[in-house]
């Protein structure tokens, strides 16, 4: 079978990652990558051993003809990259968010279904062994049925004019970068219908949300998210039944899970010593939907990625009752 090429639209750290996943995955490789800067697509070229670099978005999927892109710039940007890849009949791995609210969502992934493209939302975190484990124990009524779910993330970005986590031109915000987790994980781990959510923000004066409370009610569970862009929090997701819990620590990145009884005793601890680039996964699964000709993917779908950035609508809307 021929060698799966990606291009790189972006020239930024989480694109280098995705280089060296790239390498990681027998018969893939990274063959081009394209940046507003001619000089930082060059510069990001020769430091990845890519073959070729471009100033425009276009001419290298024009000119490259790949067999999938990867979008790795500011949020902002996600929405006219996914269009032009569209356009193109380009096959598209996209950072989180996928969109920066339902509309542009709804619009492109419409879109993509109408030219039948297939287009993913990199929620690389679903694919991960801990958080399918602590799936699996779920599904398996390890801790009877999920009771409350609580899922922690939050970091400390300074605030400053050139920090893109306060810019909202560009995007930036707590719900965006952290809270997508919250909510895409969440929702994967409980796989539960949900029935009714509500959602609270604070705001910072460049107008970007710095702390999120979602609240979720699934059918039969109470989920309770908190994303900080303001204060360093102690990152997990717990799943609480009434026969015991499960714990994630860090789960946006979990190495590890795990599995409690109802008296606090630990039953299992998954330690996940495999996995040296999380971002292999969602390569993996791209290249499987591409050449089995779907067009998104059962793991991330588009109905998941929609409902997300509805949920940045609700935020925005003051956290009106969904």
């Amino acid at each position: 079978m021929s060698t799966f090429r990606f291009v790189i639209l972006g020239a930024g750290g989480i694109a280098e990652k995705f280089c060296d996943a790239v390498r990681r995955v027998p018969g893939c490789e990274a063959a081009a990558v394209a940046s507003k800067s001619l000089e930082r697509a060059k510069r990001f070229a020769e430091r990845s051993g890519l073959a070729a670099y471009y100033d425009s978005y276009e001419e290298m999927l024009l000119r490259e003809k790949p067999d999938a892109a990867y979008i790795a710039v500011t949020h902002d940007a996600h929405f006219p990259l996914l269009t032009l890849c569209i356009k193109h009949g380009v096959p598209v791995l996209c950072e989180k968010c996928l969109c920066m609210n339902g509309q542009e969502a709804r619009t492109a992934l419409a879109e993509a279904e109408k030219q039948r493209v297939f287009v993913m939302e990199a929620m690389w975190s679903r694919f991960l062994p801990a958080v399918r484990k602590a799936r699996e124990w779920v599904r398996g009524g390890r801790i009877g049925m999920p009771e409350l779910s609580q899922f922690l993330i939050g970091f400390h970005a300074e605030e400053r004019p050139d920090n893109r986590y306060y810019s909202r031109a560009l995007g930036g915000g707590a719900a965006r970068d952290l809270g997508v987790y919250g909510y895409e994980l969440t929702t994967y781990v409980l796989e539960q219908e949900i029935r009714r959510m509500t959602a609270a923000a604070t705001w910072s004066e460049t107008g970007v949300d710095t702390n999120d409370h979602i609240t979720i009610e699934f059918e039969h569970t109470l989920a309770d998210i908190m994303a900080s862009i303001d204060c360093a929090l102690e990152e997990r997701m717990i799943v609480y039944g009434k026969q015991g819990k499960i714990v994630l620590p860090q789960p946006h990145f979990a190495s590890e899970c795990m599995l409690y009884g109802g008296d606090g005793q630990l039953l299992e601890h998954f330690r996940d010593t495999e996995t040296q680039n999380g971002f292999v996964y969602e390569i993996e699964e791209t290249v499987r939907c591409v050449r089995g000709g779907l067009l998104e993917s059962p793991v991330v779908p588009h109905a998941l990625t929609i409902a997300c950035a509805e949920l940045f609508d609700l935020l925005e809307e003051g956290g009106k009752e969904a």
